[in-house]
């Protein structure tokens, strides 16, 4: 049995759990968050096709764990022709620590380490989803990735990182957005995520094939 197709099964199982959730507008958190902030601009790679693929994505979702090794993939076979860059989409009503997570990962990106805090939490995610608080394990997190912690305890809880991830949720509900993992290619929602690696190579190929036409023409 090929990996490929154990991997198209773990995302199709995980999926009747995390990928077709609805979200509400109320996004359930009351952490003293502001409703005015600007989306957030986590990126990698440099984008030389012009094709950028943003993930709107919840840390907690089991769904968008088993796309994170997908996605790494066609990170690593696309390397600087794409883009990559995640924006937060917390499920709160089924992931009750979504928010808090987006929130310890933005804190780790006030001291430039967002993506390491995101792998961290992702590859992590068996370990503390299902613990009552997961404060001091996010703490720990923090401190493996060598952060300022008086700095990050203050950041993790500021009404600018909250308005930063109420802005990403309205900017992904703006663009279609109810479920995660939600994947968006140069403005335009993937209506049909991709179920393996090759069908994701597929589907970023051929929207660079695409750029490439439209600046030719």
């Amino acid at each position: 049995m090929s990996k490929e197709f154990i991997a198209v099964v773990v995302v199709v199982i995980v999926g009747l759990f995390g990928l077709f959730a609805v979200t509400k507008k109320d996004n359930g958190n009351n952490n003293n968050t502001v409703s005015n902030g600007q989306p957030t601009d986590h990126t990698q790679g440099a984008g030389t096709s012009g094709v950028t693929l943003v993930e709107y994505g919840d840390l907690q979702c089991p769904a968008c764990k088993s796309y994170y090794p997908i996605v790494k993939q066609i990170q690593k076979e696309f390397g600087d022709k794409i883009t990559f860059q995640f924006r937060n989409f917390p499920l709160n009503q089924l992931h009750p620590h979504a928010y808090q997570a987006a929130r310890a990962a933005e804190a780790a990106g006030k001291q430039g380490k967002f993506f390491e805090m995101h792998d961290m939490l992702y590859e992590n995610q068996d370990s503390w989803s299902g613990l009552s608080d997961v404060t001091s394990v996010f703490e720990s997190y923090a401190q493996q990735l060598g952060l300022n912690m008086d700095q990050y305890r203050s950041d993790v809880i500021s009404a600018e990182v909250g308005g930063a991830i109420d802005a990403d949720i309205k900017e992904g509900q703006n663009l279609g957005a109810n479920s995660t993992p939600t994947f968006v290619i140069n403005g335009q929602k993937v209506e049909e995520n991709p179920r393996s690696f090759t069908e994701f190579k597929d589907l970023i190929n051929s929207k660079i094939e695409e750029v490439k036409n439209q600046n030719n023409s």
